[in-house]
This record gives structure tokens, sequence and C-alpha cells, in this order.
């Protein structure tokens, strides 16, 4: 017998391989524009936005999309030991460099290893959450409160589901007329 997963099992699976990554500092879920940027202090940030839900043959495909972001430092907050070359006025191409790692990173965890299994285990066979298809990663900046870079993806997670019909909370009567 499959064990389904429902919404909260595929959000807290990328939650944790979130927090898991050692350069991920926060995890969020929900729509971007809900998330409070002039309160976070922790930096890098992975946001986790859903967008929906797709039945398959044998399981289902949740879509999301994800963002993998940081704070770009300016020139005027620079300091002596951070200073950049006169060439570059922010740390903005750094910041593109060390998010698209991390965007890959994520992507990789689902793709090949065993990070999502309900085991800790040493077989890759054994996930039962699978990256579905290719990622297009494109750059974005946004100035909020801060001026934050990075970059989102569409990420499908595919699991397993055998739309099992004998438990349904529903009375054992037809329901045609």
């Amino acid at each position: 017998m499959i064990a389904n997963k429902t919404y909260n099992n595929v959000i807290n699976t990328l939650k944790n391989l979130g927090d898991s990554h050692e350069q991920i500092a926060t995890v969020t879920t929900g729509d971007i524009y809900d998330i409070n940027l002039e309160k976070m202090e922790k930096f890098a940030l992975m946001h986790i936005n859903p967008v929906n839900v797709t039945t398959g043959d044998f399981g289902l495909t949740y879509n999301f999309q994800i963002f993998i972001c940081d704070l770009v430092s300016e020139d005027a907050n620079w300091t002596a030991t951070n200073i950049q070359s006169a060439n570059n006025l922010s740390n903005e191409q750094e910041v593109l460099s060390e998010t698209l790692q991390i965007s890959i990173d994520i992507i990789s965890m689902l793709r090949h290893a065993t990070q999502q299994s309900e085991q800790v285990v040493d077989d890759i066979n054994a996930p039962i959450y699978f990256a579905e298809g290719q990622q297009t990663l494109e750059p974005f900046t946004e100035r909020f409160d801060n001026l934050l870079t990075g970059w989102v993806f569409s990420l499908s997670v595919l699991v397993a589901n055998d739309f099992q019909s004998c438990t349904i909370p529903a009375t054992n009567v037809g329901q045609g007329e």
C-alpha cells in the first residue's frame, strides 16, 4: 500500500531541505508579497510559493515557485573590509553567483539525494519525492525596504498516490441519480 503524501508532507519536506542547507538562514512559504522583509534579519532566504497540484495516473504533482535570494550590499554600506573594486558598485554579481549555486543544490537534493526519503538511508532508490522535468532559473532583483537579488524557478514535485476510494469519509451509498 502506498503511503499517500499530503500537501503538509510536501511543504515540510521542502522546508526541511532548505533548513538543512547551511547557507540558507530562513525558509518561508506562501505568497512572496506576504513576507515581512523589513523585519527579517537572517538571509539567505528560501521562499516556497505554491502554484497548483495536478493529478496523474499514479500520483500527484505539486508545482511551486522557489525563490532563493539574499541582500545586496551597496557601496554606501561598505566598510574597509568589504570594499569592492571601483568597477562594481555593489556585490550583486557575487550574490547572484551564490544564490544560483544554492538553487542548484536544492534541485540536486530532490533529483539525486536521500534527503527527501522517509528514512535516512544510503539508497537513491528510496526517495519518495521526486523533482519532475527541467528547471529554468531566472535572476531577479527587487527593491523592497532592502535590495534583494537571487533566482526564481519552477519546481514540480511528484509523489505517488493510489487514489484509494475505500477510506473516503462519505456515507456508503450510491451518489448517482
